[in-house]
């Protein structure tokens, strides 16, 4: 599950409460709680690595994950896309936009390899749009960055990516992707949720 930041200190303090007494074991990419019962929440940190506080709250995880963060996000899905720069919760850039591309067809012979590089062509320009818009929002931004956030069609997005324009952008990529649906501004706004989530991993042996 995903756990908003300003929710995770309740959320892990409720999961003892529930469980009992815990243990906490922290790396730079992982918080481990392990209860008195044998429950386990494995947090993924989020825009690693953490720097491990053994005097702090779950190991400074409360506090790494709720720090403001400037984020570039690029989505991706067939034929549309959006770049944005978040600053905390707040989207402070964005340009949305989308390029035909036609959906398969049954038809087959001449027909159908016609229509393949129609669509083809129709592919290119789309990812070359997505690319140009992901470059002209975060590129100009790219040094005040703490991360970046892709999301949409895997496939889609890693060609976007793979574009020269997009290098200097590359180090700051995060593991993680997003789910999201075709991207139209609302999509991205609503990022601002997703993109600073902690996902958690829960390991409930006596419910089970």
């Amino acid at each position: 599950m995903d756990v908003e930041p300003e929710r995770l200190q309740r959320f892990l303090d409720g999961f003892g409460a529930r469980h009992g007494d815990v243990t906490v074991d922290a790396s730079a990419e992982t918080v481990r709680l392990a209860a008195l019962d044998g429950a386990v929440a494995a947090c993924a940190v989020p825009f690693p690595p953490l720097i491990v506080d053994e005097s702090a709250a779950y190991a400074g995880l409360i506090a790494h994950a709720t720090r403001a963060r400037r984020v570039g996000v690029v989505l991706v899905r067939r034929g549309g896309f959006a770049a944005g720069i978040f600053d905390g919760t707040k989207l402070v850039a964005s340009k949305v936009g989308s390029r035909h591309v036609q959906g398969r067809t049954a038809a087959g012979g001449w027909s159908q390899q016609r229509f393949a590089r129609r669509r083809e062509g129709q592919t290119r320009q789309a990812v070359d749009a997505a690319a140009e818009t992901a470059a002209a929002i975060l590129l100009p931004e790219h040094e005040t960055l703490d991360a970046m956030v892709a999301g949409g069609d895997r496939a889609a997005c890693d060609e976007v990516l793979r574009d020269a324009r997009l290098a200097p952008l590359l180090p700051l990529l995060q593991p993680r992707r997003l789910d999201v649906p075709d991207p139209r501004l609302r999509v991205l706004q609503a990022c601002a949720g997703p993109v600073r989530a902690v996902r958690v991993r829960l390991d409930d042996p006596v419910a089970s």
